[in-house]
């Protein structure tokens, strides 16, 4: 297999039961580190830009006082997972084990916007030019530097009357603890396309979707 061949989830899932620091999402690989300063933090920042420019393959990097968040796609492979961003992993995993750190997989979740409609070539182009977004392949728009939500259109024949929603994207592993804080509030939850999402409609009728890997991402 070439390092930059697409992996499959079943691959890619095989990969990651060895990799408990980080879980996939969206296309990418994503993994958070608690360091014991800010100092701290930004050393290992400066040791994953060392493995980064040796492997000339660069992963997107948050630095918030004494976390880092760190996400790894490959751009020419279609913004997907390959061997080479499971190497990385691995060499970035070390490295922030050497550094004390500690991995908060549950302090990562990704925002999506949703829009839902009958015509999603009708609006796309509006949404590309006020965002200055990128078309993916299958439809989504992205940012193409990696900083704020995707957005993506939910093509439905009966749209709803609250055409926007937002999706929350965590692990099936950490999703059990945000359902059970949002059940305790006065939301309702639909978990009709559990575990893929489930949708939660608010005490004023706004919805939003929290959504796990499954059913989403390569083909298994």
């Amino acid at each position: 297999m070439s390092a930059k061949d697409v992996l499959t989830r079943v691959q890619i899932d095989d990969e990651l039961d060895q990799l408990p620091h980080w879980r996939y999402r969206l296309g990418g690989l994503h993994a958070v580190y608690k360091l014991p300063t800010s100092r701290a933090a930004l050393d290992l920042m400066a040791r994953i830009g060392d493995l980064a420019e040796h492997a000339n393959h660069h992963p997107d990097v948050d630095w918030r006082y004494n976390l880092l968040f760190v996400r790894l796609i490959s751009h020419d492979a279609g913004g997907e997972v390959t061997a080479r961003d499971m190497e990385l992993a691995k060499q970035i995993s070390a490295a922030a084990q050497t550094a004390g750190a500690t991995a908060e997989p549950r302090l990562s979740r990704t925002l999506e916007l949703a829009i839902d409609t009958d015509d999603p070539a009708a609006i796309s182009e509006t949404w590309q030019a006020a965002l200055g977004y990128k078309a993916d392949r299958n439809g989504d728009l992205s940012d193409p530097n990696g900083r704020l939500p995707s957005l993506w259109f939910q093509q439905t024949e009966a749209p709803n009357p609250n055409r926007m929603h937002v999706d929350v994207h965590v692990n099936l592993t950490d999703s059990g603890p945000v359902l059970d804080a949002v059940a305790a509030t006065r939301a309702t939850l639909d978990q009709e396309s559990a575990p893929r999402f489930v949708v939660v409609t608010d005490s004023q009728g706004n919805r939003l979707c929290v959504c796990t890997e499954e059913g989403r991402g390569p083909d298994l």
